[in-house]
């Protein structure tokens, strides 16, 4: 709604300015096509909205491609079904985006959900977004309707909440066949690996894949010529079932490997044979038992050898308990990291070097203690071409007062370099490490930075 009432203001200011060039409407002299793909890009209300600015814009509404995001709750389902099938039914354009959000109650109502999926106007349905929200820990499949329109979609994404996950049955991934899919995202969603990997074969342009706190898939297996970014993140530290390996054995486009979450068990390997455009790293933690790229070997943030290093990636971030002087010998294995976000709750005072390459450096859960300015003081001293570092703090806010406080403490005119800019953040869940949504995102090539946050769908 602030998107249109912005548009009002800018168009009385227009009418008022007694310019004419200011007061001529240049936005609804915009081509028709331009004008209903303004609107798709819009919330549901928003676009709907849109209607009241003009005569021009009046009827582009219903035969703009329907962005809809919609709710059916179980104490009020044959309402939410009506409202939907009537916007349905009264949009004269396609649908190209629908978000639906399943709250159940004590019972399984399939048919319900299958009526509103198996509706002929989701015949161009581009994107779907399922998030079934179950509060009596059942365990009900995907609906099977999603194979009626996997023929069109380009993004999928099927979310669940943990209590009551969603069964993917391997006959239904056989069943499926995604040509044009290019971003899938599966979170608390029950898949054995036999049937992840059937449904990742029938991706054949498959750009993205968000794999987040699924159980029955214990290793991975990527082979893509396609995939450019990865994610996949357990959610669990003691279930039965839970992710223990991911092999990455040819992925030529692949450049985002992100795993974003604090802890992993002991006992979990990663491994990427071949992947030569990779260039955002992280969040890597010491709980990932062994880490192989190409030929270089970590085991638990500890490199076996310094003789063989990744030059590719720019990006990494690094999530630890261990003291800095681990955290540098580690950063060498990347020699040519540009941007770093580091977290980490222990720490030492320690002396080495790095290189020329690092400009950035995000410090997670500052807390101004002499460990952390001994920690930050380390990189200001020694990072020669070091431009920025921003600090996270777990406060609601940084007030005038405390940020010159934080300043004193670090002594910046001790800087190696006068351009290093200091930007202090407030996170009160200074935990988030990572939004799914980000590594989906192939717009940024920086899943880790906090200024591109999204509201989840």
């Amino acid at each position: 709604m602030r998107r249109v009432e912005e548009l009002r203001r800018l168009r009385r200011l227009e009418e008022e300015s007694g310019d004419p060039r200011l007061g001529e409407d240049l936005i609804s002299r915009l081509p028709v096509d331009v004008l209903r793909g303004i609107i798709t890009l819009l919330p549901t209300k928003d676009g709907a909205s849109t209607q009241v600015l003009s005569r021009r814009w009046r009827p582009l509404w219903r035969s703009a491609p329907l962005n809809l995001e919609a709710w059916v709750n179980s104490e009020t389902m044959g309402k939410d079904v009506a409202t939907i099938h009537d916007t349905l039914r009264a949009h004269e354009g396609h649908v190209r985006r629908l978000s639906l959000i399943w709250r159940d109650g004590h019972d399984r109502r399939f048919p319900v959900v299958e009526s509103i999926l198996g509706a002929p106007e989701l015949d161009r349905l581009q994107k779907f977004e399922l998030f079934y929200d179950n509060v009596c820990s059942q365990n009900p499949p995907v609906p099977l309707s999603v194979l009626r329109m996997s023929a069109a979609l380009r993004v999928l994404r099927i979310r669940s909440t943990r209590d009551g996950a969603l069964q993917f049955p391997m006959e239904t991934a056989c069943m499926l066949d995604f040509p044009h899919l290019k971003a899938l995202t599966l979170s608390n969603v029950n898949i054995m690996d036999s049937a992840l990997h059937g449904l990742l074969s029938r991706c054949p342009v498959l750009e993205s894949l968000v794999l987040v706190g699924n159980r029955w898939c214990r290793c991975l297996h990527i082979s893509s010529l396609t995939l450019q970014s990865l994610g996949v993140s357990d959610g669990f530290s003691s279930v039965e079932g839970k992710l223990e390996k991911v092999t990455i054995v040819d992925a030529p486009l692949l450049e985002r490997l992100i795993i974003p979450r604090d802890k992993w068990q002991d006992d979990f390997v990663v491994r990427v044979t071949q992947a030569p455009k990779l260039e955002a790293l992280g969040y890597l933690s010491d709980g990932i038992s062994r880490l192989e790229i190409g030929t270089m070997v970590v085991q638990k943030l500890v490199p076996v050898s310094l003789s063989n290093v990744v030059r590719t990636v720019k990006i990494l971030a690094i999530n630890t308990n261990f003291y800095p002087n681990v955290v540098i010998d580690f950063i060498k294995c990347f020699p040519c990291v540009e941007k770093l976000y580091v977290k980490v709750r222990y720490y030492a005072y320690f002396n080495n070097c790095l290189d020329l390459h690092l400009k950035m450096v995000e410090f997670i859960n500052y807390q101004g203690n002499v460990e952390d300015l001994n920690f930050i003081r380390f990189f200001v001293l020694n990072a020669l071409v070091l431009e920025c570092m921003k600090l996270v703090t777990r406060r609601n806010k940084c007030d005038v007062k405390w940020i010159e406080e934080q300043h004193q403490k670090l002594q910046l005119y001790s800087g190696a370099s006068r351009r290093i800019t200091f930007d202090f953040q407030a996170d009160y869940e200074g935990d988030s490490l990572v939004h799914m949504k980000h590594i989906s995102d192939l717009t940024t090539n920086d899943p880790f930075d906090r200024s591109f946050c999204q509201d989840p769908v």
